[in-house]
């Protein structure tokens, strides 16, 4: 390999990488000898199809929900736009679930891009630290007050969302555990919460209300506050029974008393 004089290692490194996923002819001048060598062509297809085999890897669900030469084909397309900016592949990927957002062929898929996100959270729990996991049992005999003025800590590992427009957990769930539905799916919003204990990333619907309380949570909110923002999507909520589900889910790791306050 020879760097042209003038041009630092840096650049010419830039240069290479861009040449690998630039459309024919986009190559830097400084790289164009190089990228015109029959070796280059191997070598960018071997990188290609690593990236494509990276995605389909990354997202499971989604490649059973459109096919594999459909997943594949915009793959393509994604890598050609995002190169992976990390040495591990089980990274890569980050912004496909956007990028199926504004893709053209997916329009008639609206559900698509949330499928993605989906499955961008089941990586992002199974890669998350390890941190001990509150159970119910641990609120046993709190005081009313002090727990309405504590604050309950989302463990690391724990991913929620709510899908207003669409079944996405649900055809999510279905798709990753290669399963199909039985009838037609009432299409309505659901939400979703992933999270992990003993290495084993594990899933549940859960209303908008508990997704609500999981943000209130993680914005740092005390227990009282974050009840307050589950009421004001559904006054009807129960709110023992929510905090309950969550956290046989594993959805927190603990809860933080203020100072002020006797524990």
């Amino acid at each position: 390999m020879h760097v042209g004089s003038g041009m630092s290692l840096a650049s010419f490194e830039d240069a290479f990488a861009h040449a690998l996923f630039a459309a024919p002819g986009e190559a830097d001048p400084a790289v164009a000898d190089l990228v015109a060598q029959p070796a280059f062509a191997v070598y960018r297809n071997t990188v290609m199809k690593s990236c494509i085999d990276a995605l389909q890897a990354n997202f499971p669900a989604v490649t059973r929900l459109v096919g594999e030469e459909w997943f594949r084909a915009a793959a393509a397309e994604y890598v050609a736009q995002e190169r992976p900016n990390t040495p591990s592949l089980q990274d890569y990927g980050t912004t496909f679930a956007a990028f199926l957002a504004d893709f053209a062929p997916a329009a008639e898929l609206p559900c698509l891009a949330d499928v993605a996100r989906l499955d961008r959270f089941w990586i992002e729990s199974h890669r998350s630290v390890d941190a001990p996991v509150l159970d119910v049992t641990g609120l046993v005999g709190a005081d009313p007050g002090v727990l309405a003025g504590a604050v309950l800590v989302p463990h690391p590992a724990a991913r929620w969302a709510w899908f207003p427009d669409s079944p996405a957990y649900s055809i999510w769930r279905d798709n990753r555990a290669r399963e199909t539905a039985g009838g037609d799916l009432p299409w309505r919003g659901e939400g979703a919460l992933l999270t992990r204990r003993a290495d084993v990333v594990e899933w549940i619907g859960i209303d908008h209300a508990a997704c609500r309380f999981l943000d209130a949570c993680a914005a740092g909110r005390s227990v009282a506050l974050a009840i307050h923002a589950a009421l004001d999507v559904d006054a009807g909520v129960n709110p023992a029974r929510m905090i309950a589900t969550l956290l046989h889910a594993g959805a927190a790791t603990r809860l933080n008393v203020p100072i002020d306050q006797p524990a």
